[in-house]
């Protein structure tokens, strides 16, 4: 069975700036693309590949925010993730965190004023 969820959109208000961001924090590349009015941002992913994967969402009636779902991203170095966040414009909410037999988390807010997380099995 897949995982519960396959998909996000995390709004956007300067869909270049979350692009650099997000890119810069993760090491990966973004996919830009339209699909009618909205502009949208996509996460590397595809149907062969285990979890989720989501895109970056510019659009009428998403708008950042610290309220509602949140996010987590997988990363190897919550630490050094943290300062790349820092560097490229974000914010520290909430340091690396234990959450015992599960790993460590981070709350974030990125460029956009979204509240993201990390998570990390070291």
């Amino acid at each position: 069975m897949a995982n519960a969820i396959n998909w996000f959109e995390l709004p956007v208000a300067d869909l270049e700036r979350a692009k650099s961001f997000y890119e810069t924090i993760l090491d990966i590349e973004i996919s830009l693309t339209e699909m009618g009015p909205s502009k949208m941002g996509w996460f590397p992913g595809g149907p062969d590949q285990s979890g989720a994967t989501g895109t970056l969402m510019k659009s009428e009636g998403y708008k950042p925010s610290h309220d509602g779902t949140l996010v987590y991203f997988s990363v190897q170095d919550i630490e050094g993730t943290l300062g790349k966040i820092g560097a490229s414009g974000g914010e520290t909410l909430v340091p690396k965190t234990s959450i015992g037999d599960y790993g460590f988390i981070a709350h974030f807010q990125d460029t956009e004023g979204n509240r993201v997380a990390l998570h990390s099995i070291k």
